[in-house]
């Protein structure tokens, strides 16, 4: 009796130890903050957009000057040019707000500069990952950096130093 309950022990065992899943996770925002090639399109895209901001400043200064010249010299307008300088603000307006939706919108200037110089570098990091996992038979590998889809996480487990060796970041 001894035995078959052992044995059903080891066979109830290695049923469950079978289902064991490998999990770990990597830091992917510690990655990316240690690489050079990120550091670089950050600046690249910090430069852009504070140019881009400096045009956004300079046109709504523009504006400002417009309707500022406008009120003082309003009541001294025919009622054709009071028309024709309202049009231009408002014109002047809608090319800013133009503007701000090309260079800042959905799918904008930002968004396709971001695209262009963080994407292959993103994508770098995720082939390491997945040659990584697919290696060692992990199961999941959970990205630290993101907070909420990570509620515990043992230590154990980060594989973040292990990318960026893989990545050469580190020795």
């Amino acid at each position: 009796m001894k035995k078959i309950i052992a044995i059903l022990a080891i066979v109830v065992a290695g049923t469950t130890m079978s289902f064991a899943q490998k999990i770990v996770f990597v830091d992917t925002e510690a990655v990316l903050n240690a690489m050079p090639e990120y550091q670089d399109a950050q600046k690249q895209i910090d430069r852009k957009t504070q140019q881009w901001q400096k045009d956004v400043q300079q046109k709504y200064q523009e504006i400002e000057n417009l309707y500022k010249a406008f009120r003082a010299e309003e009541v001294l307008l025919t009622e054709d040019l009071r028309q024709r300088r309202e049009q231009e603000i408002i014109d002047k307006e809608k090319s800013l707000k133009d503007f701000q939706k090309e260079k800042f919108g959905f799918e904008g200037g930002l968004f396709k500069l971001r695209q262009d110089l963080v994407k292959p570098i993103q994508d770098s990091i995720y082939e390491a990952i997945a040659k990584m996992a697919n290696q060692r038979a992990y199961d999941f590998v959970l990205d630290k950096s993101s907070g909420i889809s990570v509620l515990y996480a043992n230590d154990k487990y980060d594989k973040t130093e292990e990318i960026m060796k893989d990545l050469n970041l580190i020795d």
